[in-house]
C-alpha cells in the first residue's frame, strides 16, 4: 500500500513539473526572441505580435527539433545539412545559421507579397493573418488562423506593437 502510495505521488509530481515547464517554455520563448520581433517590425512595419505568434506556433515556442536542430522557427522549406552532421533525424525544413536568420527570412517572405505595402505599419494582427492566410502561407488555413490569433491574446503579443502605434503618430 505505501508504495502505491509513493509511486502515484511521484507521478504526480513528475506531471506537475512537466505542465510547469511547458508553461515556462512560451514565457522564456518569448523574452528571448521579443527584441528580434521588435526590431524586425521598426525596420518592416510587420507587427512584432504576428512575428512571433507565427514564430511560436510553428515551433512549439522553441521546442521543436526543427528549431532546435535547424534554427527555424517558421516552417519554412529549404536545404538543409542533418545528413552531413550525422543527423538521423530528416526534414524537408531550411537550416539557418542563426535563430534570427530565420526571422528574417519569415519577413523577407511577407515583404515580396503584393498587399504587402498597403499593410505596412498597420497595427492590426488580425487582418496580418488574414492576409497571410489568403495569400497560402499555411495549408492549414483558419484552424492556424485561430491558433496564432489565441497565442497572440493568450500572451498578450499585440502589446509588443505599441512601438509600432507610437511610430505613426
Amino acid at each position: 500500500m505505501f508504495l502505491k502510495k509513493r509511486n502515484l505521488l511521484l507521478s504526480g509530481l513528475m506531471v506537475t513539473s512537466l505542465a510547469a515547464s511547458a508553461q515556462k517554455a512560451p514565457k522564456n520563448y518569448i523574452k528571448r526572441f521579443s527584441p528580434v520581433a521588435v526590431n524586425l517590425m521598426k525596420e518592416t512595419g510587420v507587427p512584432a505580435s504576428v512575428i512571433l505568434g507565427v514564430a511560436m506556433l510553428e515551433s512549439g515556442s522553441g521546442t521543436s527539433k526543427n528549431a532546435k536542430l535547424l534554427r527555424n522557427h517558421f516552417g519554412i522549406v529549404g536545404r538543409n545539412n542533418l545528413a552531413k552532421r550525422g543527423e538521423t533525424y530528416r526534414s524537408v525544413y531550411r537550416e539557418y545559421e542563426t535563430d534570427t536568420a530565420s526571422y528574417r527570412s519569415f519577413v523577407r517572405l511577407i515583404l515580396k507579397r503584393k498587399w504587402y505595402p498597403a499593410m505596412k505599419g498597420n497595427e492590426d494582427y488580425n487582418a496580418w493573418l488574414d492576409k497571410l492566410i489568403h495569400s497560402n502561407y499555411s495549408s492549414a488555413g483558419n484552424v492556424w488562423v485561430s491558433r496564432v490569433r489565441s497565442m497572440i491574446r493568450k500572451y498578450k503579443l499585440y502589446e509588443l506593437d505599441d512601438e509600432l502605434k507610437l511610430a505613426k503618430q
